[in-house]
């Protein structure tokens, strides 16, 4: 047909050439229409085909392979006699009897390239109740079958309709094999069969070894599994999965983590992902961004310090990938996150959360900026939980050349009343040898080029020596700030001072420090003035400790809770009911809530004896 309308077209332009017509534009000639005389082309004799044009002589096109496929004569040249001119059904039939099992592999192919998935399960039909050349018919092996069963899962087969078809194996005397039932296997996760798809793998771990399932098997049951939230089972499929060595998928990986996370079973979520790390093929396996903030929060609310440490180590995967991604996309840490970190590696005793935690942290900040005093009080909190005062001392002494204008301008930073409270626990742990150890290594790098010296670290073993109720470590500890050290002792110095002295029930001397303290100049604050009430409160003399009070607000500061509820309850001890209404007036004065104490008052008023129950 093609052929015949190539000629009708070259014989519609001869005769639009012999029909044309020329006028002559001459003045001295006749004006009148003249017809042309017709001229006979020469015969020449053409040039052989170009062997780079895709002629069949040349077999294809070295250049461009897909020119063969665009020529008409080529078409016609490969195709038989009268193939094009057949109808589609026919053309089907005709392919189903002249192809063998390979050569109709070959086709299928590109028929599948083409989403021509009708097509396939025609010609398969057809092929498969033809003959082949011996007059037997066709046969088709495994791999043919399972292109078959694509086609008709492409083609929106259902689930049950690809189970009859590969029952339908049997008749050839096909044994299907793992890439046949997962084909069933995606169309019930598309049809959310959760259940049929259980059973189905269950059949394929009891048929022989072409039916196991693979990792394709594994990934969609426990991704419909996990989806309808049947966890245990899920695991189960993901502990066989990494027994039989396949490689779970990032989805089903994130799927696990997210579920795990959602229903409080961290443990279990720790256990998978070291299970994962063990093995070469699922230790890269970490999930999205956005989902390692979350199990890093969870774990830290938690204090399960494997599970942060896995979270902050998905994360640093992360940070790693945008830093060598071209363009690069930089990821941080929120430091108000690695700040939680570090408290829980303090509370878990965890020196692996405590490293990962502080080299995230560093490597979010890129060296363009230090990190904030708060980073560093949890770092000293969790080398103090650990025991490791070296390092603990070693951080103040990083935090005090970082911020060192700052935390003279915020001294809480440097109290150890309160941010540095740990470390002075972890000085006292064992009593005198510890805190001399200590000294004596604050003394020896002292002496060391460039010498430390820190004022702060000081105050920390004076009020370890407080806690130990050891005056006079405390005092010479005090006296060595300046005659040893040559630095000033400054207000957590006096403050750790009267605190010591005011433990040993030593009132007279704790007043004789504040009272110098203020000679010298340096203004107590509020904690100041909360100890010389405690040390008056300890030989029950709560006028005195009212007065201190009353100092206290005259210098513009408000009393805390704690120190009016202490004051309350000497007085209501003492039976000394004019204080406890001056208490009582502070406490309306400055918007105090402060409760009652009968618990404590029943326990107070107990009688104990010696005597045994009749």
């Amino acid at each position: 047909m093609v052929s015949q309308m190539v000629i009708l077209t070259r014989t519609r332009l001869l005769l639009r050439l012999n029909q044309a017509k020329s006028i002559s534009t001459f003045p001295f000639l006749s004006q009148e229409p003249q017809l042309a005389e017709t001229t006979q082309p020469t015969q020449t004799t053409p040039l052989p085909p170009n062997p780079a044009s895709g002629s069949p002589l040349y077999h294809e096109d070295w250049r461009n392979p897909n020119v063969a496929q665009k020529t008409t004569s080529l078409a016609q040249s490969l195709v038989p006699h009268g193939f094009l001119g057949q109808t589609p059904a026919n053309r089907i039939q005709y392919l189903s009897q002249t192809l063998d099992a390979s050569a109709l592999m070959n086709h299928f192919a590109d028929l599948m390239t083409q989403r021509r998935w009708i097509d396939v399960k025609q010609i398969f039909e057809f092929w498969v109740r033809s003959l082949d050349k011996n007059g037997k018919p066709n046969k088709p092996d495994v791999n043919l079958y399972n292109l078959y069963l694509r086609a008709n899962w492409m083609s929106g087969a259902s689930a049950g309709e690809l189970l009859d078809l590969v029952a339908q194996m049997d008749e050839f005397a096909i044994v299907p094999n793992t890439a046949a039932f997962n084909l069933v296997l995606k169309a019930m996760n598309q049809a959310k069969e959760t259940n049929a798809a259980v059973k189905l793998l269950e059949r394929m771990l009891q048929g022989g070894m072409e039916s196991l399932p693979d990792d394709e098997s594994y990934d969609l049951v426990i991704g419909m599994l996990f989806e309808t939230q049947q966890i245990d089972a899920a695991l189960k499929y993901i502990d066989m999965a990494l027994k039989s060595g396949y490689k779970l998928s990032m989805r089903v990986f994130t799927q696990c983590v997210g579920c795990c996370v959602n229903q409080g079973r961290l443990d279990t979520l720790v256990t998978v992902i070291e299970r994962c790390k063990k093995t070469d093929q699922n230790r890269a396996l970490y999930p999205n961004w956005n989902l390692c903030n979350y199990l890093a929060e969870v774990a830290i609310q938690a204090d399960d310090s494997k599970l942060a440490f896995y979270a902050l180590e998905f994360m640093a995967k992360w940070i790693a990938r945008g830093e060598n991604a071209r363009p690069p996309f930089l990821l941080s840490v929120d430091e108000g996150l690695i700040v939680s970190a570090l408290a829980t590696a303090g509370r878990t005793y965890s020196s692996n959360l405590l490293d990962a935690s502080w080299a995230i942290l560093k490597r979010s900040l890129r060296q363009k900026k230090v990190p904030s005093p708060e980073s560093y009080l949890g770092k000293i909190y969790a080398h103090a939980s650990l025991g490791n005062l070296q390092k603990a001392f070693g951080t103040l002494h990083e935090f005090e050349t970082a911020h060192g204008n700052s935390i003279n301008e915020a001294e809480d930073f440097l109290s150890p009343f309160t941010s540095l409270y740990p470390l002075v626990v972890a000085c006292s742990k064992k009593g005198f040898e510890t805190l001399d150890s200590v000294y004596y290594q604050l003394e020896n790098l002292s002496r060391a080029d460039p010498p430390y010296k820190s004022v702060a670290a000081l105050n920390c073993i004076i009020f370890g020596c407080g806690n130990t109720w050891d005056i006079e470590r405390a005092y010479q500890t005090f006296d060595a700030i300046s005659s040893s050290f040559g630095l000033t002792p400054d207000i957590h110095s006096y403050n750790a001072l009267i605190y010591a002295f005011g433990k040993l029930k030593k009132t007279f001397e704790a007043s004789r420090v504040f009272e110098h303290m203020v000679s010298l100049g340096v203004k107590p604050n509020a904690k100041s003035y909360s100890l010389l009430v405690d040390a008056h409160l300890i030989n029950r003399d709560q006028k005195a400790a009212l007065c201190i009070v009353d100092e206290m607000v005259t210098a513009g500061f408000i009393p805390s809770k704690e120190t009016l509820k202490k004051v309350r309850r000497r007085c209501i001890r003492e039976m000394d009911y004019e204080c406890d209404d001056q208490v009582e007036f502070l406490a309306k004065k400055f918007s105090i809530r402060m409760g009652s104490e009968n618990r404590r008052g029943m326990l107070f008023d107990l009688e104990y004896g010696t005597g045994y129950a009749s």
